[in-house]
Order: structure tokens, then C-alpha cells, then sequence
């Protein structure tokens, strides 16, 4: 067997580390950009004296996440003080609640919210 043959390591020794001709730099990964928030947008529920109270909470527990105290309190403000905030959420998603309320015959307007 010549000389210059490498050969495995008898038990306990070490193997000698292999030579690296020069450190490479490791370029950090590009930051990501960061997600754009969308701007808020609020939901008002105005005033209704043509449909029945009951069928205002249906609507509003249907169409949104709030639960049947919270749209019952709502439709509360908004008979009393002629106007209620709903929610607050992105333009889209906004103006498709203000379709669905004008087609259950309730207005509902949108607006932007201050940031």
C-alpha cells in the first residue's frame, strides 16, 4: 500500500480536518419587506324605524362576528343616537357588509377610521 493513501482512523484517533482554501463570507438572506396593513375602515349602522328591532340583531349577529348582547347594544346606539359603530375593518371586506346590509334592507355606511 503506498504511503500517501489515506486510510481510516485506527479506534480513538482523530481524522485530520479537511483544509479550506479560504473563509467564504456568508451574505445575510435578503430582509423580507414587511407586510403592508391594510388602511381601517369603519362600519356604521344607521338608524331604523321602518324593520323590527329583533330583525336588526339577526341581521347584525348574521352578517358579522358580533355576538346577540353585543348587535342588540349597537342597534340600542344606533336608535338612540341615530348612528353605531359596527366594526372596523379593511375597505374591502367593509363594502361587501354594506352590500349585504342594503340587501336586507339596513343601512349601513362605510367610512375610513382615523389611524
Amino acid at each position: 500500500m503506498p504511503d500517501n493513501a489515506a486510510q481510516p482512523p485506527a479506534d480513538g484517533e482523530r481524522q485530520p480536518e479537511a483544509q479550506t482554501p479560504a473563509a467564504t463570507a456568508i451574505k445575510p438572506a435578503p430582509a423580507k419587506p414587511r407586510p403592508r396593513h391594510l388602511p381601517p375602515w369603519k362600519v356604521l349602522l344607521h338608524n331604523d324605524d321602518v324593520n323590527e328591532e329583533i330583525y336588526v340583531v339577526e341581521t347584525i349577529v348574521m352578517l358579522t362576528t358580533l355576538n346577540e348582547q353585543d348587535a342588540t347594544d349597537r342597534m340600542v346606539e344606533a336608535h338612540t343616537s341615530g348612528v353605531a359603530l359596527l366594526l372596523t375593518t379593511h375597505r374591502e371586506r367593509a363594502e361587501l357588509i354594506q352590500q349585504q346590509f342594503s340587501s336586507r334592507n339596513l343601512t349601513v355606511t362605510i367610512e375610513p377610521a382615523e389611524a
